[in-house]
């Protein structure tokens, strides 16, 4: 009996690609839609393209999951200073969470996404290899850094040896309809990406003003409420200064404050990381040299890693990165290779 993959498909080109060519490589696909949010995919697109290419479909409700295991994370992090990133946690506790545990109950052995990136077995350790697309332009191995064994075990990603380009000819060719669909860039349940305001208007709360505060405790002003501000922020301030420019260097809900620096100010030597998840090993033995991303578009910096912990890190880089903020993702490469991942805990000074 031929064992079934599924292929979630949000109604654009590279979901639709992926299903396409693992049809013409001779799995039975299940197409699988998730209804995340009001308002959010209602997946009309991705049904009409697995009817055209002759397979069965499905809509998921999933928008409790994506409550519980999304925007609640999302929003308690904003609360306490901090800037998360939810494509990561989305990724890892509901497409390979609560979609891979579902699909697998619909009797599915394989979930398929189209993501660019490459998925290998090394037959010396017997771990999956998570590896960097072979067209790096469009690599999206940052944000699936934090899967467990188990979920890549499950993974299928077609499309990691393709450009964007050679994707819309071969769906074009197919006669989709997404060939030529936009790709989607922001947060999806904050289209608009005014996360302040998705945030007062979801949990119905006033968050209030407080002190902005250059770095020597001189006060500057009054912030509008600390969730509308990230490390690094310089824009919608409020504020002027004899010293040049400023950028948010901290928020500390502890005292409710904004603190404000110049750029030089904004620069570390080294992080710490929490909820570590090793990918290519399972432990960091000693210091490694190795290179990491602290956000998704960015170029790899060379650092050494070392595991503190049996789930925290410290990473020290080459040369001091700006604006290391707390929340956000760093992910380790070796070569291509994914070392792993972990959360931001707090940036280390010069």
């Amino acid at each position: 009996m031929t064992e079934k993959t599924a292929a979630a498909m949000s109604g654009g080109v590279d979901s639709s690609a992926a299903a396409l060519l693992l049809q013409r490589a001779g799995h039975e696909l299940v197409g699988v839609t998730l209804r995340l949010f009001d308002g959010g995919e209602d997946g009309a697109d991705a049904a009409a393209a697995a009817s055209q290419l002759g397979f069965p479909h499905r809509t998921l409700d999933m928008s409790r999951e994506f409550r519980t295991g999304v925007i609640g994370p999302f929003i308690s992090e904003y609360e306490r200073g901090r800037t998360p990133n939810p494509c990561v946690r989305c990724n890892r506790a509901v497409k390979f969470g609560a979609l891979l545990r579902e699909t697998l109950a619909l009797g599915c052995a394989r979930l398929a996404t189209g993501h660019y990136v490459r998925l290998n077995l090394d037959q010396g350790s017997g771990r999956w290899l998570l590896k960097k697309a072979a067209h790096p332009e469009k690599d999206q191995s940052y944000v699936l850094a934090m899967l467990t064994q188990e979920q890549l075990s499950r993974a299928l990603f077609p499309l990691g040896e393709l450009s964007k380009e050679e994707v819309r000819s071969i769906a074009e060719e197919a006669g989709l309809a997404s060939a030529r669909k936009k790709d989607s860039q922001d947060i999806c349940f904050i289209p608009d990406g005014d996360y302040g305001a998705f945030l007062r208007r979801y949990t119905g709360k006033d968050y209030p003003s407080g002190p902005l505060l250059h770095e020597d405790g001189t006060p500057l002003g009054r912030h509008a409420g600390i969730v509308g501000y990230t490390v690094g922020q310089r824009r919608g301030l409020g504020v002027s200064s004899s010293q040049g420019r400023l950028y948010v260097k901290e928020v500390r809900p502890g005292d409710n404050a904004v603190v404000l620096s110049g750029n030089a100010s904004l620069f570390s030597s080294a992080l710490e990381g929490e909820a570590l998840n090793l990918i290519a090993c399972g432990r960091l033995d000693g210091p490694v040299r190795l290179r990491a991303k602290i956000r998704y578009r960015m170029a790899e910096q060379p650092c050494t890693a070392e595991q503190t912990g049996e789930d925290t890190l410290r990473v020290t880089f080459d040369s001091p990165q700006r604006a290391v903020t707390p929340g956000q993702t760093v992910v380790l490469y070796d070569g291509d290779t994914v070392v792993g991942g972990a959360v931001i805990a707090r940036s280390l000074p010069r």
